[in-house]
């Protein structure tokens, strides 16, 4: 249960990241309002998590996720560069986000 709440943190994160950027530095304010609930949904999951999870683990992964999420859609939704360096970096984070599952991150 815990990796599903770091999961949907992570996809949580994603949608924190665009409304940032949709805020035009808070200036704009539905996505403003949309950049708080998000943030405060993603880090509340996310806490909730590391009651069982190592905080490395499960941060890194949070991370992971919400990083490869954003610049996936910004590729893909929002217009940015798309480079084969650019998939290749992305592709790394994937798979360190895989190893570190595989090395386990549950709580002693």
């Amino acid at each position: 249960m815990a990796w599903i709440l770091v999961i949907v943190a992570g996809l949580v994160e994603v949608a924190m990241a665009l409304c940032l950027k949709a805020s035009k530095g808070f200036s704009e304010p539905l996505p403003s309002i949309g950049f708080l609930v998000f943030a405060v949904t993603s880090f509340g999951l996310l806490n909730l998590a590391l009651k069982t999870l190592e905080v490395g683990t499960a941060y890194a992964v949070w991370v992971g996720i919400g990083a490869v999420g954003t610049a996936a859609l910004g590729m893909l939704v929002m217009g940015d560069d798309v480079s084969a360096l650019k998939i290749g970096a992305l592709s790394l984070i994937i798979v360190g986000v895989i190893g570190l599952n595989l090395a386990g991150g549950a709580s002693h």
